[in-house]
């Protein structure tokens, strides 16, 4: 059963593996003189495609990866007339309140130079409407199906930063600003990011942490290992955030990858936990620290609230992380892991899996 588990997604792993490639919509706006502009930055082939972006762990997953593929190599000339018909139909969804609605209109659109057609790139879309006379608050309806937003009020003091999701709402923001969330708030909105990072998101970070349960069923070397790992990612993790520590991802992530194989490979040859593992641990956490801080980039902390917000990111991989040791007990841990044969059966095919797909992902991000 484990064997079939781990290894489904190496049966259909696309041909370029690339964390984190389903990312949040950043949406700024600011209000002058009655006319309020939203600018954009969204991945707006995968819009075009039609992929259902609100629970997409990646878009090569998708029934429409090929007609996005397609976009991603299309010039910006090509796809400019496509957006702008696309945004004619998404505008019925994407609503503004400002004591009424506001008819919103697209007036710019930036789309960047074909780059690595493997990687997806932002483009610019601007929208302007006229406010209604008396408007003091603004209200955001998201649309379905569009992912996760973040967003950013410009301009005033105290501005509004949230994060909503596709469908959601926000609050009724003061254009007049003042409507900076508290601490508490902040944390709160970060720790499902944290959270949906690791599940669903975060296959390489999930094996990893199968790694660490599959060396034994006692207690006692897991909560070691886990401990080690969560210190050193927290670290680089804070140390990312505030750009004290800058890797690039090309060489971050096949080092992730490599870790996963590490720690895979020998669960097969050790029975217990040394401490020259201990130390390693603690080194591969540094890494996928830094793999949490390139997600955080991603979406624009805010600079009043980063120590909140990198709290509740934490607290949502640590969540995450639980929930995925919860799971593998509950799976096998509680049903064989007491077994005389569990470790030949069950921990040594599961990370022989685990290491097959490691080993994949290093060559990937390497040379593919």
């Amino acid at each position: 059963m484990i064997l079939v588990l781990l290894s489904s997604p190496l049966l259909s792993l696309p041909k370029r593996t690339q964390a984190h490639e389903v990312t949040p919509t950043i949406a700024d706006f600011s209000v002058a003189e009655g006319d309020i502009t939203l600018t954009l930055a969204m991945n707006v082939e995968a819009f075009l495609a039609g992929i259902d972006l609100d629970g997409q762990v990646d878009t090569d997953t998708s029934d429409q990866s090929t007609d996005y593929d397609l976009l991603r190599g299309m010039s910006g000339d090509e796809l400019t007339p496509m957006v702008t018909l696309f945004v004619e139909d998404w505008l019925q969804a994407l609503s503004l309140d400002a004591n009424g609605g506001v008819l919103l209109r697209l007036t710019k659109v930036q789309i960047p130079e074909i780059g690595d057609p493997t990687l997806p790139r932002l483009s610019s879309l601007t929208l302007s409407g006229e406010l209604n006379e008396g408007a003091a608050f603004l209200q955001l309806h998201w649309p379905l199906r569009s992912g996760a937003v973040v967003l950013r009020q410009n301009g005033v003091e105290d501005p509004y930063t949230g994060y909503i999701l596709g469908g959601g709402v926000s609050p009724a923001i003061p254009l007049q600003g003042g409507a900076v969330q508290t601490p508490l708030e902040v944390f709160t909105d970060y720790v499902p990011v944290g959270f949906d990072h690791i599940l669903p998101k975060g296959l390489d970070h999930i094996l990893f942490v199968l790694g660490l349960y599959f060396l034994s069923v006692r207690m006692r070397p897991l909560l070691w290992q886990i401990t080690c790992f969560t210190v050193a990612h927290s670290i680089t993790l804070a140390l990312g955030a505030f750009g004290l520590v800058q890797i690039d991802p090309a060489i971050v992530e096949p080092l992730i990858a490599a870790s996963i194989v590490f720690v895979a490979v020998e669960n097969i040859f050790a029975r217990r936990l040394h401490s020259w593992r201990m130390a390693l641990i603690f080194g591969f956490g540094l890494l996928h620290g830094l793999g949490f801080a390139t997600v955080l980039g991603e979406f624009g902390l805010p600079q009043d609230q980063m120590v909140p917000a990198l709290l509740g990111f934490n607290v949502g991989v640590e969540l995450g992380q639980l929930t995925v040791i919860a799971l593998a007990y509950g799976a096998l841990g509680y049903w064989f892991g007491k077994h005389p044969k569990y470790r030949g059966r069950v921990a040594i095919p599961a990370s022989l899996t685990i290491a097959l797909i490691g080993s994949y992902w290093v060559v990937e991000r390497v040379f593919l």
